[in-house]
């Protein structure tokens, strides 16, 4: 596919709406996006899987074999979006002075349609490893499309998971841990305070304990790419009335990960912030509990994939530095899973705000780098 053709993929990939539904309850979801994407690929003569992970959400598999046996390289990539809420021109897909309009153009169908193309290109000329195109849904809420991908029995040599890095290439990133903390009183007419123990105030016990807690993630040792972790106060309610004294209160909060730290290191963290104020009031009374926790991710720039793929990027486009995200993605499941794994992708601005767009130039370029190196890991 020459540049014209990809750009026109990816301004259709943009008109489709695939907001997510698990964040606006409603939205359109994956499956317009999802069978365009396997339609593509079909009428280029590939094997194409369609399997729903969520209801009515689907993920999109296909193979491209390769002539003689190399490593097999898994090339991942999101459909979903987020909200266009306060977007006049959501879906314009319009192409102004080398910018791609509208939500999702950097995040990620740009990225996307270079993928496709890459695809198409690779499907007329295969290199020597297998090649294995996944379009999957729901990452932007909770990556249940990579989850089914790996729970399937899916695995490669090599992945690369696309997200906007302006073709650098991305070795690190953050995980995070969400909790939630509860603290518990007894209720009391306001006026007998003798009676009453106050929730809420407990919980400003903890909230000033993370707060030490964070700046004490702030003096230890920094990760190269990463920096440090954190802790932060998400979300609070607590209280009836306001003349009665709160018997609960909930915060939730989110903690920020480094690679190597793992959930039962984190829970001990937060839980032996909780064991001092219980050591220093005995009426305290809280408990913790984990709902998500999505694990740190790195890979040694000095392995094959990232190596090659910046070489790539330097004869297409021009020098790629190594790098680290401070946001997650799916990159960290494939890795848990013993697929190593790099981010990259097309960038531009705007990502998940009101002004979206794709850089043009970089989808191309993109889509070339990625046939260069599927060719190059088999060598």
């Amino acid at each position: 596919m020459n540049d014209q053709e990809t750009l026109e993929l990816a301004q259709r990939l943009v008109r489709i709406d695939s907001v997510n539904p698990s964040l606006v309850p409603g939205a359109a979801g994956e499956s317009a996006i999802a069978h365009f994407v396997a339609g593509f690929l079909e009428n280029r003569g590939l094997d194409v899987e369609l399997t729903d992970v969520l209801p009515g959400r689907p993920n999109v598999v296909a193979r491209i074999p390769g002539t003689r046996g190399g490593p097999t390289l898994l090339l991942c990539c999101h459909m979903d979006t987020v909200s266009v809420e306060g977007m006049d021109e959501p879906f314009s897909g319009r192409i102004e002075a080398e910018r791609l309009m509208g939500r999702g153009a950097e995040d990620v169908k740009g990225g996307l349609a270079a993928m496709l193309a890459a695809a198409v290109v690779l499907a007329e000329a295969p290199p020597p490893g297998d090649v294995l195109v996944a379009a999957v849904a729901d990452e932007e809420a909770y990556s249940a499309g990579s989850e089914a991908l790996l729970a399937s029995g899916l695995r490669a040599d090599a992945a690369i998971v696309f997200e906007p890095t302006e073709l650098n290439v991305a070795v690190a990133h953050k995980g995070f841990a969400w909790m939630g903390l509860e603290t518990r009183g007894v209720a009391a007419h306001g006026s007998r305070p003798d009676e009453g123990v106050d929730a809420i105030a407990h919980m400003g016990r903890v909230l000033t304990a993370l707060e030490a807690h964070g700046r004490e993630l702030a003096r230890r040792p920094a990760h190269r790419f990463l920096g440090h972790g954190s802790v932060h106060a998400s979300l609070i309610q607590g209280g009836r009335e306001l003349s009665s004294y709160p018997d609960r209160c909930r915060l939730d909060l989110e903690r920020r990960t480094l690679p190597g730290e793992s959930r039962e290191g984190v829970l001990r963290e937060v839980e032996a912030v909780l064991d001092f104020l219980r050591e220093n009031d005995p009426r305290f009374d809280g408990e913790l509990s984990l709902s998500l926790f999505r694990p740190a991710f790195e890979v040694s720039q000095e392995e094959r994939l990232p190596r090659a793929l910046a070489a790539s990027v330097e004869r297409f486009y021009g020098t790629a530095e190594f790098f680290g995200m401070t946001g997650w993605t799916d990159s960290a499941l494939l890795a848990e899973a013993g697929i190593p794994a790099v981010v990259f992708g097309p960038g531009g601005s705007g990502l998940h705000g009101l002004h979206e767009y794709g850089d043009t130039l970089q989808i191309c370029r993109c889509r070339d780098i990625l046939v260069h190196v599927a060719g190059m890991l088999s060598t």
